[in-house]
């Protein structure tokens, strides 16, 4: 969503006037009610960044761990993810940021090893094998609770936030990403251009005088992933297996390849969370199956691939780099800004059957050597899954 070129007319200097007037009273009276804050009945999570949240929780319950997601964690809000009494011990904590933010989605994570469901709700009895249970594998966060009536623990960023400042910054987090200029500069932002661009969006959104400032927040997210959704290289899994997914483009004079993404059939996953700029774009998929993993039809152009997470610069003499060679197929974004690609089961070669290159050179200005949207795979899935590195 644009913001409009013109906001003061007649009339609107008012708008902006209570929206100054609001900006500047909100930090105090978020504060206020920070210090209010009573004690906690069950395990309270707190979120003291500037990103929307969605978090997971893992508890004991017996020999087994009790896992269930997602709730969600505007910035300054803290809600209570699991009710009273608390089983004492280890119980486990993990956090994704909304899709609706640009930058791709930041973790808050551990070394605990845990199912989710990444699509929806879900509440679950951990499995031995995830994948195998149509879950995908998340790295948890170790919480000791040692109290049964409450506790709290908050997710932060580098540079700490009160809740009352976490809840600001939030706003002006959500108002960029959906496309509101605030005049960042080296002072940061201006207080008059967040104070315009809120008062321009709650006209934008229809928002009633009254809305209270959750209200705006979750109408800046829609916004923003409205916004997030029209732009950047989607992956999407059409098959009845799962697929490891990678992508590659030009950075800077040089080139970087990055992977894994481990799509479950039926999921997607924005790779590309910007304005697709560049001339061409390349992926590549390996599909499990019983007889063996399967690779994608179309030919590819070499890249480096690595068996765990990868952002790899360069794709020239990827073995002296203790790296894999790998074939990635060229995709055109042909001035659109943004790109879905479907992965079906005709689009991969059957158990065994070795990829190919393709033809031609890696030059820009190339022609595709077969349907643009297909892709090819290294020989062997990452062993480390994860969300976007």
């Amino acid at each position: 969503m644009a913001p409009a070129r013109s906001f003061i007319r007649a009339g609107a200097a008012v708008a902006l006037g209570a929206a100054l007037l609001a900006w500047a009273l909100f930090g105090a009276r978020a504060e206020a009610q920070q210090q209010q804050q009573a004690q906690p009945q069950g395990w309270q999570v707190c979120n003291e960044t500037s990103f929307v949240l969605e978090a997971a929780t893992g508890r004991p319950d017996g020999r087994a761990i009790l896992v269930q997601g997602w709730t969600r964690l505007r910035p300054g809000e803290c809600r209570t993810a699991v009710g009273a009494p608390l089983a004492r011990g280890t119980h486990y904590l993990y956090a994704r940021t909304s899709s609706a933010h640009r930058g791709g989605r930041r973790q808050w994570s551990g070394d605990a090893r845990l199912c989710v469901d990444t699509n929806q709700q879900f509440a679950i009895e951990n499995p031995p094998n995830c994948a195998a249970s149509g879950y995908e594998e998340r790295r948890f966060r170790r919480v000791q609770i040692n109290k049964r009536d409450g506790w709290r623990t908050s997710f932060s960023e580098a540079a700490p936030l009160t809740l009352a400042r976490a809840r600001q910054q939030g706003i002006q987090r959500l108002l960029e990403d959906a496309g509101y200029d605030i005049g960042l500069g080296r002072r940061g932002a201006d207080p008059r251009r967040i104070a315009q661009a809120i008062a321009q969006f709650r006209a934008a959104a229809r928002l009633a005088p009254s809305a209270t400032e959750d209200q705006l927040l979750d109408a800046l997210e829609v916004a923003a992933r409205r916004r997030s959704d029209q732009v950047g290289l989607t992956l999407c899994n059409r098959t009845r297996g799962r697929l490891w997914t990678a992508v590659a483009r030009r950075r800077g004079e040089g080139w970087e390849s990055r992977g894994w993404w481990p799509l479950n059939p039926g999921g997607c996953v924005r790779t590309i969370d910007e304005v697709l700029i560049q001339d061409a774009y390349y992926v590549h998929a390996a599909l499990e199956s019983e007889a063996g993993t399967r690779y994608l039809a179309a030919g590819g152009e070499p890249f480096c691939t690595s068996p765990a997470r990868f952002a790899i610069l360069g794709r020239d003499d990827c073995e002296s780099r203790y790296y894999s060679t790998a074939f990635f197929t060229r995709i055109l974004p042909r001035q659109r800004p943004g790109l879905v690609v479907d992965f079906n089961e005709d689009d991969f070669l059957a158990a065994g059957v070795a990829p190919r290159a393709a033809p031609g050179t890696i030059a820009p200005d190339a022609p595709a050597a077969r349907e643009t949207r297909r892709g090819f795979a290294p020989q062997a899935a990452p062993e480390i899954p994860g969300e976007a590195p």
